[in-house]
């Protein structure tokens, strides 16, 4: 399992012509197939008079992904398959790219089109902003009042997100850590706390 790997950051979109049909290249995060097949829905409902809406997706990363494409009434294998051979070149987990065609009258011929939707995907991806998944798990902990605020800063520095705390007879933090990083956070704190702290 991948705790940590290279996503889309934001929704990106690039234009390529070639022999005057246009091909529009939409790349965005999708974390599920579910997301990914709204995500391929949203563009043909925003460009409901383009000729084809082909894509290609990856949901997960590296040894454990689950892959999709459509030719969308192109030939066989001249849009999906090169458009997904692009994204499992680009280091890249949870993506989905679609490449809207606009026919421009002049048939490009299988190895035309194959080049045609590869390009578009490369030039998306090329432009797209990246950012980080970080699988995270639950670590809820007890501790004193007295060590509560270097308890605090122990998970903040150990890259945890603090959900919520609730004050008591001691002070419970509900936070959620990096998987990668839990062994490290759990040291932390009963390394501030003394070893003071309770880990439900």
């Amino acid at each position: 399992m991948n705790l940590r790997y290279p996503i889309p950051a934001a929704t990106t979109r690039i234009t390529i012509t070639v022999v005057n049909s246009r091909f529009i290249g939409t790349a965005d995060y999708t974390p599920s197939v579910e997301s990914a097949r709204a995500f391929v829905a949203s563009i043909k409902a925003e460009l409901p008079d383009a000729t084809h809406h082909c894509h290609a997706f990856l949901i997960g990363y590296g040894a454990s992904v689950t892959a999709g494409l459509s030719d969308a009434g192109e030939p066989a294998g001249t849009a999906g398959r090169p458009m997904l051979a692009v994204l499992r070149g680009a280091d890249l987990g949870d993506v989905t790219v679609v490449v809207t065609r606009y026919f421009g009258g002049t048939l490009l011929g299988t190895g035309g089109l194959v080049r045609a939707y590869g390009d578009a995907a490369r030039a998306v991806l090329a432009a797209l902003p990246r950012n980080e998944h970080v699988t995270r798990c639950p670590l809820v902990a007890q501790v004193s009042y007295e060590t509560y605020a270097a308890a605090r800063r122990a998970l903040e520095y150990a890259g945890a997100t603090i959900d919520a705390e609730t004050f008591g007879a001691t002070v419970r933090l509900s936070a959620s850590v990096p998987t990668d990083a839990y062994t490290q956070a759990a040291a932390a704190l009963a390394e501030v706390t003394a070893g003071q702290a309770i880990i439900e």
